[in-house]
């Protein structure tokens, strides 16, 4: 799959394209029927199948930390969508100039001059271009006038409708990881590098992985039993803990994971951490023995539902 960052890296030999625009964030099931259907009309009008996505999320850049938690960091959806046969990816920029464009010059510039859509699928509440002036009635007209076809994500949906990037965050935000996965298709999991952080977990006998979240809002809280895969491939079981830190007056949230039966250097590594079994809420305790305590019944009891789920690696 091809990654192209920005407009000003389009040429010539990316016009002509069958092409949905959106978040796709978590890219759910609703998301993967609409690019199933994509994909297959791509194929029928020997073209790329193409995605347009924007970093950050439009809600991102207007309501900083009051935006919906994201789901998915770009790296993990780019792999969803791969996997679901995407061709091209055009990741956009979204900044004032980009929100503030004409409409117009959005379809005419950008669909129909640099990318030469044959066929475009959007929802029929999008929204684009100055004052979110360009809405699906505008496309319509657009379409019969350059002559490309124009589909809703809600007719490529089917029996699949009624699942949202909404209703996923509303099950994570409940400690429901299975309806999660029911809707995404897939175990929710979470990503990042890992980093130095205060190496407390070494001076009470529970060494952590310190994962980056480069994310303003996390859709989760609280302490989870985990399955680990690191950079080679290799998986592993664990518990994590994800929030503020209470007991250490946190500010930042963090993903820290302990790691069982393993003591590897893992400083700078990716790990994809998949959320198995929601344990507890995140809490302060009156001393650094008393979460050492509760730290080691955390190990416990997620070493018994990792058992109990039959996750193995």
């Amino acid at each position: 799959m091809e990654l192209i960052r920005g407009v000003h890296n389009l040429s010539d030999a990316h016009h002509g394209c069958v092409l949905t625009i959106g978040n796709f964030d978590g890219v759910h099931l609703g998301h993967a029927a609409v690019i199933r259907r994509l994909v297959a009309v791509a194929e029928a009008y020997g073209v790329p199948a193409t995605v347009m996505v924007f970093e950050p999320q439009p809600q991102e850049f207007f309501r900083g930390e009051q935006a919906a938690a994201r789901l998915s960091l770009l790296r993990d959806k780019l792999a969803r969508l791969a996997e679901l046969g995407v061709a091209r990816v055009l990741c956009i920029r979204f900044d004032q100039a980009f929100a503030d464009q004409d409409p117009g010059e959005f379809i005419r510039r950008l669909l129909v001059d640099k990318l030469g859509v044959r066929y475009l699928v959007v929802g029929d509440d999008f929204c684009f271009g100055r004052a979110r002036q360009g809405n699906y009635a505008m496309l319509e007209a657009a379409a019969e006038q350059y002559g490309f076809a124009l589909q809703d994500t809600a007719s490529c949906l089917h029996g699949e409708a009624r699942i949202s990037s909404t209703l996923i965050r509303q099950a994570l935000a409940q400690g429901d990881l299975t309806a999660a996965a029911g809707m995404l298709g897939y175990p929710y999991r979470i990503s990042g590098r890992v980093a130095h952080g205060d190496k407390l977990g070494r001076t009470i006998d529970f060494p952590t992985a310190n994962v980056l979240l480069k994310r303003k809002v996390v859709p989760v809280r609280g302490v989870f039993a985990v399955r680990v895969r690191t950079e080679d491939g290799v998986e592993h079981l664990g518990v994590a803990n994800v929030g503020r830190r209470p007991t250490l007056a946190g500010i930042q949230c963090r993903l820290e994971v302990h790691i069982f039966d393993f003591n590897a250097d893992l400083y700078g590594q990716h790990l994809q951490v998949e959320l198995v079994s929601w344990l507890r809420d995140e809490q302060a305790f009156a001393s650094l023995e008393a979460l050492k305590a509760q730290i080691q019944a955390d190990a416990i009891e997620a070493r018994v539902r990792l058992a109990d789920a039959k996750v193995t690696v």
